[in-house]
């Protein structure tokens, strides 16, 4: 029957978003084909991962429906479409879509409804996506572990007993597992770029400014270090996919001051292109097979024509040390009150650890923390002129057990400052990061992050796109698996 294979003899779901807005294009498909396969895979996949939380089914045939038509007047009147016209996509339930609940993982925010679209939903819509569901999040997305009160665990569909990341814990997993094409998510410490790693997709965070940010339903601004810090962004089984979201959600807004309409790619240096591998603190814990495989990514890269050289990175521990300080200290003079009045005990138990790694800062420490941030941001702009690229770890450890922050502060203390400390690390310095898989470690996913020089994300996506050549698409091994 028409429409239920693709060119690549696999099922709608399984197609990239690329090759899926294509075939609407071109009328290979249709796009309500192509949502209904979407949402029969949520129904067949979602119950046992609890990765979609809100079900937007109705509206979304309603919007699949609506884009045919559109297709055929634009054919008609000789007119365009969008790049992901009637593509069906996912949004993290931490944004704001219009008549839907902003509840960011929380109870007491679960009738928070949104009187508009965020700039990352109003893009979408205006490139043509479908939005056919929310994905879940941790209690306001301030854990690395996907649970909550009010919509429960996500699991990872590799393996119901390993986490699948967070914050953006819902999205990664519903990647994997073939629930639409691009899944929107978002970045303070690692929140794209951890569920990447832990569900076998790949992601892009951008640079502090690249994509657009605001919430109509937010009462109040968020801290200048937390805006300066966090990220949006696409999570997407294909590179290229990540390419396509980028450049979808990165459109302009006038809601967000800090937007910069920064091209999406810039010169080509003179190769070959020096990549530094960078070599692991002394102090971490490290699994070999987890390193190996980071190990076998710089191989991929050398073999791609890349210069691999294996070298020290600028201040690791005190960048990361910086981040945990500057994020802490916003959220513990102006938001803990309402966090600890609104949330679980287990996000208090996390929290807690969280707040035994920062030093607590005064108003002087404060101010000096952030005046030491340019120095650090100064220090990897220049050693990035001479490296443009950086491959290092997401994680150096095997993805640890559903809910393992919940062990105490000292296994907090492990996880973020031993596992994770190549991912937060990044956030202070707003450079763009990119996740891409590598291989299978134990049965697990293992990716890695490619580190770029400020608005050269299209750098840090080729560079991932010649691992991809390598690796394959990770997800299509998961599938083969059922």
């Amino acid at each position: 029957m028409k429409g239920e294979y693709h060119v690549t003899n696999a099922p709608i779901w399984q197609w990239s978003a690329v090759d899926t807005a294509k075939a609407i294009r071109e009328n290979e498909v249709t796009s309500e084909q192509v949502v209904r396969a979407h949402l029969d895979r949520m129904k067949e996949a979602n119950p046992a991962l609890n990765a979609v939380v809100v079900d937007l089914g109705a509206s979304a045939m309603q919007a699949a429906k609506a884009a045919d038509e559109a297709l055929a007047a634009s054919k008609r009147g000789g007119g365009a479409v969008g790049p992901l016209h009637g593509v069906p996509v996912t949004i993290k339930i931490n944004i704001d879509v219009e008549g839907q609940a902003n509840s960011n993982g929380v109870v007491a925010f679960r009738d928070n409804i949104a009187p508009g679209d965020s700039p990352v939903t109003a893009n979408l819509k205006k490139a043509g996506a479908v939005i056919i569901g929310l994905t879940n999040t941790p209690e306001f997305s301030l854990r690395g572990f996907t649970d909550n009160p009010l919509h429960g665990l996500t699991r990872n569909p590799w393996n119901a007993d390993v986490t699948c990341g967070g914050s953006s814990g819902g999205a990664g997993a519903s990647i994997a597992a073939g629930i639409g094409t691009i899944a929107h998510g978002n970045d303070i410490g690692g929140s794209l770029r951890w569920p990447a790693h832990c569900n076998g997709i790949a992601t892009i965070k951008p640079t502090q400014g690249r994509i657009p940010a605001f919430n109509p339903s937010a009462t109040a601004e968020r801290p200048l270090m937390a805006q300066f810090m966090s990220s949006q962004g696409p999570l997407a089984r294909h590179v290229a996919d990540v390419r396509l979201g980028l450049e979808v959600m990165a459109q302009r807004d006038p809601r967000d001051p800090w937007y910069v309409p920064a091209p999406l790619t810039g010169p080509k240096p003179a190769g070959p292109i020096k990549v530094a591998l960078a070599k692991i603190p002394e102090d971490m814990t490290t699994d070999r097979g987890v390193i190996a495989l980071q190990r076998k990514a710089a191989d991929h890269l050398a073999d791609a024509g890349y210069a691999v050289s294996e070298v020290e990175v600028p201040d690791l521990n005190k960048v990361w040390q910086l981040w945990c300080d500057l994020i802490m200290t916003e959220t513990r003079v102006l938001q803990q009150d309402q966090m600890l009045a609104t949330t679980s005990a287990d996000f208090q138990k996390t929290f807690r650890g969280f707040m035994a790694l920062a030093n607590p800062l005064d108003q002087a420490g404060y101010m000096k923390a952030i005046a030491e941030r340019s120095r650090h941001i100064r220090n990897w702009m220049t050693f990035l002129e001479q490296y443009p690229l950086v491959l290092m770890p997401t994680t150096v450890r095997k993805t640890p057990e559903v809910n393992a922050d919940l062990g105490g502060d000292q296994r907090v203390k492990d996880l973020f400052w031993n596992d994770l400390r190549f991912i937060s690390s990044m956030n202070v310095l707003g450079l763009p990061a990119a996740v891409v898989p590598v291989g299978l470690d134990e049965g697990l996913p293992v990716g890695v992050q490619i580190v770029g020089s400020r608005y050269r994300e299209d750098m840090c996506l080729d560079a991932a796109e010649a691992i991809e050549r390598k690796a394959g698409i990770l997800a299509r091994q998961l599938w083969q698996r059922r």
